[in-house]
């Protein structure tokens, strides 16, 4: 095992360490365990994030922490337990997000002196001590890449804020790049139509409709100008392109609603509800802007949504898996970082 130097170690009269480019892959986060105590400690994190939930004044936290962080979280831990990856003991995303890395670091291994490593928004590993175990070994030069394809002030931003957060306390601050969001880029969109082909060609059934499902955000953040829903409708619209289907064929909708404010329409649930209730009786669904597997796609939408389905009377349900590690969603994250290395590599 190497030895870690301190990256202030510089100070002490060390030697300095050959300067080297670091490759941080970030996403959401996720409960440290599957219990009430775990999944409380990061909905407090996630909720408290100007970010997320804007309006932070006293009637919010006295509703988040006198009845939000007292109810939800031993509900939401039934559900994480449901998708737990038990021989590891963590969930899906951080097993996925840490072979994203590993692939990653394998793949690009020949282009320079490169250190590839990842990280959660909320939760753990931590922004801040991945940023720290990089500039100890010798990071001069760092590129932050949000796994969100879709920008949005409470995805995409607040990395880049935790990440500005950590670097502000640093006297000898790396170089900086961010990864820009690849909503309709070529890589993307062909590696979301291969998944898509590559799993209805192994379904025992032909759905009559395909639904994209995004995670949902609050209608009045858009109206401030946030432009994530012109992104989903503009990956969506790429998607029907270049698979050669219409807005019946290819659905675009919403999930994850919370609270009591209106939010991106149509919803997910509504949607694959009246679907069935129309008669549908095959469907599958798709979640673009998710880049690894998580609560969201194995519990709400391969679990929840298809039970709301076949409660309506549809018949055959299947999930499409996200990119993930697979070689469609490691060629993703492999162009996105070696194109915004250019000039570094």
């Amino acid at each position: 095992m190497s030895t870690v130097i301190p990256f202030d170690a510089h100070r002490q009269g060390a030697a300095p360490l050959a300067e080297r480019i670091g490759v941080l892959l970030v996403n959401l986060g996720t409960p440290d365990t599957a219990d009430a105590r775990g999944v409380r400690v990061y909905l407090k994190e996630f909720l408290s994030d100007l970010r997320v939930i804007e309006n932070q004044n006293l009637a919010w936290k006295l509703v988040l922490n006198g009845i939000i962080l007292r109810v939800r979280p031993a509900r939401k831990a039934l559900d994480y337990q449901k998708i737990w990856n038990t021989e590891r003991n963590e969930s899906p995303l951080k097993t996925i997000s840490r072979s994203q890395a590993e692939k990653l670091a394998a793949s690009i291994s020949n282009r320079g002196p490169l250190l590839v490593d990842w990280a959660m928004r909320y939760g753990n590993p931590s922004i801040a001590s991945r940023i720290d175990a990089l500039l100890a070994q010798g990071c001069t030069r760092l590129l932050v890449v949000p796994l969100y394809p879709q920008y949005s002030a409470s995805t995409s931003a607040t990395v880049c804020d935790e990440v500005f957060r950590v670097l502000s306390e640093k006297r000898a601050q790396p170089t900086l790049r961010v990864t820009p969001p690849y909503y309709v880029d070529d890589f993307y969109i062909e590696a979301l139509a291969a998944s898509i082909e590559n799993h209805l060609a192994g379904l025992p059934f032909k759905p009559e409709r395909i639904v994209a499902s995004f995670h949902g955000m609050p209608q009045s953040y858009v109206a401030k100008g946030d432009p994530y829903q012109q992104h989903c409708i503009a990956t969506t619209a790429a998607l029907r392109r270049r698979l050669r289907l219409d807005e019946t064929s290819l659905m675009l909708t919403f999930q994850s609603r919370f609270g009591n404010d209106v939010w991106l329409q149509p919803y997910t649930d509504k949607t694959i509800e009246q679907l069935a209730k129309d008669g549908v009786r095959r469907i599958a669904v798709i979640t673009p802007g998710f880049s690894a597997d998580c609560l969201e796609t194995l519990e709400e939408i391969a679990q929840e949504n298809a039970e709301i389905f076949r409660h309506a009377g549809g018949e055959q349900f299947s999930a499409i898996p996200c990119l993930n590690d697979s070689d469609e969603g490691m060629t993703v994250i492999r162009n996105l970082v070696l194109r915004e290395l250019q000039g570094w590599i």
